[in-house]
């Protein structure tokens, strides 16, 4: 791991530069995840004498931190950098509290494509995936541990029995998914769908009650926002920026802590006041990608600038 940013900008680096001996130059360099991506831009921005900004996603400042010597790097770029962009606060916070200069931090929020992930009638999305549930619970992610799709299995049991779990996603876990699922009794009512082509989610997030979200660990998790933008309100563990997403009753319902039980409970507080779909709808369209995009326009323009 320590050597992954050295070697990324080793072999950008005569890439780059046969590309402006070429005719193509450019005015900044935009580099997204701050390790090992982030710090190789700051090697090579070094060598070209080019301004640089880094933007943080999620592990790049939640988990490699804990590493020292990957710790060092990043600081040593955040205070090489123009400006440190964060999709969520919270991992501005963490960067602060790492010893970043917090004059330097920005938030710029991801946002959801209202035109590709829009509601489509529930029972008409539910009649094309063949689903016939009372209730559908919808987990989308890769089926790796951190994404908790084993938590929203060994919630079943305490859920009503009219309760149907879509597990949307491929992974290494996946066999030891269908394991637990059959361990437990619950075999029936959970259902693996494998990789989905990006096209077709809307018709699944349309067809299911709730998107359920277990994660360990998230910058700033797409998938709350791409149900939330076809009417489905969320369940979700309370962390990182995902608060900053689920922030109302319209959105969801944020678990107490990352257990089957936490989920259960989440369950009966969402479907006891469960909220409209043009609500929840409503809530997606403050994150549009409108917004972010000037936002970070204008700052490439100043740092640009600031660099001539």
């Amino acid at each position: 791991m320590n050597i992954a940013p050295h070697t990324l900008a080793r072999a950008a680096l005569p890439v780059i530069k046969k590309m402006i001996n070429g005719g193509f130059d450019f005015d900044l360099i935009d580099a997204h995840y701050y390790y090992p991506d982030g710090i190789a831009a700051s090697f090579i921005a070094k060598q070209l004498n080019k301004p640089f900004v880094v933007t943080a996603r999620g592990t790049d400042l939640n988990l490699i931190p804990e590493f020292a010597y990957p710790k060092q790097l990043i600081l040593q770029t955040a205070a090489a950098a123009t400006a440190s962009i964060g999709v969520c606060k919270a991992l501005m916070d963490t960067l602060a509290e790492l010893g970043a200069d917090s004059g330097k931090l920005k938030v710029f929020r991801n946002g959801v494509d209202l035109d590709k992930f829009r509601p489509e009638d529930h029972a008409q999305a539910r009649t094309r995936l063949k689903l016939t549930a009372k209730t559908i619970l919808l987990s989308v992610g890769h089926l790796v541990e951190r994404k908790g799709h084993h938590i929203a299995i060994e919630a079943m049991p305490s859920l009503p029995e009219d309760v149907l779990l879509v597990i949307a996603g491929s992974g290494p876990e996946r066999q030891a998914l269908e394991n637990l699922a059959q361990n437990i009794g619950v075999q029936p009512r959970v259902l693996f769908t494998g990789q989905l082509p990006n096209q077709d989610l809307k018709w699944w997030y349309s067809a299911a009650d709730a998107l359920v979200l277990c994660s360990s660990r998230e910058g700033w998790a797409n998938v709350l926002l791409e149900s939330m933008a076809c009417g489905t309100p969320v369940i979700a563990t309370n962390i990182w920026g995902t608060p900053e997403v689920v922030s109302c009753p319209d959105a969801g319902v944020l678990m107490q802590d990352r257990t089957a039980d936490a989920l259960t409970a989440s369950f009966s507080t969402l479907f006891h006041n469960y909220p409209s779909r043009s609500a929840v709808r409503q809530h997606a369209e403050k994150f549009s990608w409108q917004e972010t995009t000037e936002a970070q326009l204008a700052l490439f323009r100043h740092v640009a600038a600031e660099h001539t």
